[in-house]
């Protein structure tokens, strides 16, 4: 056995003795899994052990080689149903982010360097309030990127306390960068982070414009990049072999909502506000798009300033619209003063909203007129699971607070990327090699998380409804949402459809 083939084996040994756990894959599989097939118990089985054995066996290659790895297909995007999908009719020439995208490139013979004191993990993410042109005013996400901050730095003292990176004995650091809000200075952050200060992958950040640049450079860079915070539907579909995303996304979240509007509650004519800015803009795309297709067109889209404070005007023409429902996307400060105003023009109409809703800020603005309002939201902290209930305690422990969305899923991201680290060594290429074709879901404090072709999570999401001055967390199936179908429809080529 050469040193590389030792080296393996003997990562692989230290990977099973800190008991990461696998999940049956439903993303890697040929039908589309249930939601009890994506939820399933832990397995520790030795085929599991194999299927990661191998892995490492095909990806140790020489410097002029490329692995011949199997590339994951999707059916459809997130087991969504096919009424909501665009092209349901007609097959479209080619559909991108069903097949995942190879990376070609070269760098999975270089060797660890010998001289170390730590192994760097980068971490960006607003942290720190700016004021600039391009968030229109000074920054509003502080509040979302210190937990993110804060589950990261959780991860990284949990793994230097079982030992740090095992094969060398080295504790993991976290270098973190501000994501001040400047478009395209993240940019410049991740060359700091990738050059500079040499870390081997990098997690980060919320801004979904912010995020774009980013990527891009971590593609030059070619460094793995796990997102923990960007809901962008958008961000997922540069197709960048080396991006991952550990929380569900807009569209997702978005989808469930529409099941719940349509489906569940029979309405027709709902309206919609939110935010100027690309979170909103792009967070109602997908409830624009899929009303239109379940053939209940959205009656109007307000947009207003972040943080404007007054709403009269389009809150009067929603009004006016007669609509039944209201789905807002915006930051918690804004759907609370938002939901206030509704209630002293009189507008009685149920109130919908985006994750960012469900914390104690939206409940302590809103005070009574929260009670039943529900928001779709990308994990159930209420979960019996022993992960989720550990994480958080030790969250609390440290931090003297319930950890959200924002901890939870940069704890998850962070652990993804130190047993990447554990497992493949310190490569770059092979780091994003084992992330990329791991064969089971990461089982994680937010959940199993199944990764899609295009890297995706595909994990289960919720709504939350505010009952008694609390969020509740449920399921589809706690809810009994019916949803369409998600078989494969008869479609018709574009040159068919043409001639008829």
């Amino acid at each position: 056995m050469n040193t590389a083939r030792l080296t393996t084996a003997i990562v692989l040994a230290f990977s099973v003795c800190l008991g990461f756990s696998w999940y049956s894959s439903a993303a890697a599989a040929d039908e589309p899994a249930t939601e009890t097939e994506t939820n399933a118990a832990p397995e520790t089985d030795p085929a599991d052990r194999a299927d990661l054995r191998r892995l490492l066996e095909v990806i140790d290659v020489g410097p002029y080689e490329v692995p011949k790895l199997a590339l994951k297909k999707d059916h459809n995007y997130a087991f969504s149903s096919t009424d909501v999908e665009p092209f349901r009719h007609v097959t479209p020439f080619k559909e991108h982010f069903l097949e995942q995208m190879e990376y070609t490139g070269p760098g999975r013979a270089i060797p660890e360097p010998d001289h170390l004191d730590t192994v760097k993990i980068g971490f960006i993410g607003p942290i720190m309030g700016t004021v600039s042109v391009a968030t229109g005013g000074k920054s509003h996400e502080e509040s979302l990127g210190i937990p993110m901050l804060r589950g990261a730095q959780l991860a990284i003292q949990q793994a230097n306390e079982r030992g740090g990176y095992l094969k060398r004995g080295l504790p993991f650091e976290l270098v973190i960068s501000n994501d001040n809000g400047l478009w395209g200075a993240s940019g410049n952050e991740i060359i700091k982070l990738a050059y500079k200060d040499k870390v081997w992958a990098i997690l980060g950040t919320i801004d979904g414009a912010n995020s774009h640049i980013a990527i891009r450079v971590a593609l030059k860079a070619e460094i793995a990049m796990m997102n923990s915070g960007d809901t962008d539907p958008t961000f997922i579909e540069t197709n960048i072999p080396w991006v991952f995303r550990c929380i569900g996304d807009d569209r997702q979240m978005g989808y469930l909502l529409l099941d719940y509007l349509y489906r569940k509650q029979g309405y027709t004519r709902i309206g919609i506000i939110r935010a100027s800015n690309r979170y909103g803009r792009f967070g109602v795309r997908e409830i624009m798009d899929g009303s239109r297709r379940l053939g209940h067109p959205v009656i109007l889209e307000m947009a207003y300033q972040v943080g404007a404070g007054d709403y009269a005007l389009q809150l009067q023409r929603l009004k006016d619209s007669d609509v039944q429902a209201i789905v807002h996307w915006g930051d918690a400060e804004d759907g609370a003063a938002i939901l206030n105003q509704m209630r002293k023009m009189g507008m009685q109409q149920p109130y919908y909203g985006c994750d960012r809703h469900v914390c104690d800020e939206f409940l302590a603005i809103a005070g009574p007129n929260a009670e039943g309002v529900v928001c779709a939201y990308p994990w159930n902290p209420t979960r019996p699971d022993e992960d989720c209930q550990a994480f958080r305690r030790e969250y609390r422990e440290r931090f003297g607070a319930d950890p959200e969305t924002y901890a939870a899923h940069a704890y998850d991201g962070t652990n993804m990327l130190i047993w990447a680290i554990q497992t493949a060594g310190l490569n770059r290429a092979k780091i994003r090699d084992v992330l990329a074709h791991r064969a089971k879901p990461y089982k994680g404090a937010t959940g199993p998380i199944p990764l899609s072709a295009s890297l995706d999570d595909l994990g289960e999401v919720y709504l939350a409804r505010v009952e008694n001055g609390r969020w509740i967390l449920r399921s589809r199936r706690d809810l009994d949402i019916p949803r369409g179908t998600i078989a494969p429809r008869d479609r018709v080529s574009r040159k068919t459809a043409a001639a008829e």
